[in-house]
């Protein structure tokens, strides 16, 4: 089959080459945590070339693969913003529509965190405590039941006695992904009831949010979030460190595990939510939509990706130089280096 999508897609870059003056400006979808960066990439490759600034748009990381792996044309787009690594599941749908190369470009670092309006006193939260606010079944004594915690102060005495509200991200979401992964996995794994469960029934038990008002689905628009926060001081919204820098008058992040959510934090690794940012380059698309090659030297260019870019001033943390530099080259020689 993989084969078959290679011999595919050599034939529908050939196509596509022919016909690709149709669209002269760059496009580019996927993560909400990775459209500020990017689109300040975009904004900066359009003022330094004088070529048409990208268009760049949030869609979400499930939403932007879907778009990416579609296929390969003017009517797909170039390139994806990603909050966390290509599914294998989403590398074989590339295939399946002739996408079979494509370049892995890790941009930086960024932690998730759980927020809430300045007006009201900072959380202090572990992950078994948000693991039972947020988990749609729980173990009491043993057991399974529908969780119980209506208020912070049932889980423990110490925590605010103010109804449980966590606004987070939909499904499509790639934070929503690193979320479950980074806090409510191994939320779930500290109690015993957890243990010897199978490998489904244990993602069914730490995955599945409760959908009884306490966790809100609220989109992927991340400043409707901050105006909900407002309003309700004491709740709480999950989004990547990047937003709550651009949002430091408004917002302040929660303390979890006993580490503050601060750029120094998730630099050095003590702050436990972190996970790394993602663009992915439709390879085949490199050298026939114009501009594509100087916008991966922009992005990949220590004014900007660097330890004192302009992207770490948008709350983007950088890369070791090694790690940088392997990216780089990945990315200026067209590596394919996702595995098909």
């Amino acid at each position: 089959m993989i084969k078959k999508s290679i011999l595919l897609g050599a034939v529908a870059a050939v196509a596509f080459a022919g016909v690709a003056q149709a669209r002269d400006q760059i496009r580019i979808v996927g993560s909400s945590t990775v459209y500020p960066f990017t689109t300040v990439v975009a904004e900066t490759f359009g003022k330094k070339t004088g070529m048409p600034t990208p268009v760049v748009e949030s869609t979400g990381s499930g939403g932007g693969l879907k778009l990416f792996c579609a296929g390969l044309g003017v009517e797909h787009p170039d390139f994806t913003n990603a909050s966390r690594a290509i599914k294998a599941s989403e590398v074989e749908t590339c295939a399946q529509n002739g996408v079979t190369a494509i370049t892995e470009m890790k941009v930086g670092y960024d932690g998730i965190v759980m927020a809430n309006a300045k007006s009201a006193p900072t959380f202090e939260l572990s992950k078994e405590q948000i693991f039972l606010a947020l988990a749609k079944d729980v173990p009491v004594d043993g057991e399974w039941v529908a969780n119980p915690n209506m208020k912070w102060s049932d889980i423990d005495s110490s925590l605010p006695d103010e109804n449980i509200e966590v606004l987070g991200p939909p499904p499509t979401s790639g934070t929503r992904d690193a979320f479950l992964e980074l806090v409510m996995e191994p939320g779930c794994e500290a109690f015993e009831a957890c243990e010897g469960l199978s490998k489904d029934e244990f993602k069914a038990r730490a995955f599945t949010l409760r959908e009884d008002g306490a966790f809100v689905e609220a989109g992927e628009n991340d400043n409707l979030i901050v105006q909900k926060l407002e309003a309700n001081p004491v709740a709480l919204g999950i989004f990547g460190f990047s937003f709550l820098d651009q949002n430091q008058d408004k917002l302040h992040g929660s303390i979890i595990s006993g580490e503050a959510p601060t750029f120094d934090n998730i630099a050095s690794g003590a702050y436990p939510v972190s996970r790394p940012l993602f663009v992915y380059i439709k390879t085949a698309h490199m050298g026939v939509i114009p501009g594509m090659e100087e916008f991966v030297a922009e992005y990949t260019s220590e004014a900007a990706w660097g330890p004192e870019g302009y992207l770490s001033d948008k709350g983007l943390i950088p890369m070791p130089d090694a790690e940088r530099a392997k990216y780089r080259d990945a990315a200026m020689n067209k590596v394919d280096n996702v595995n098909m």
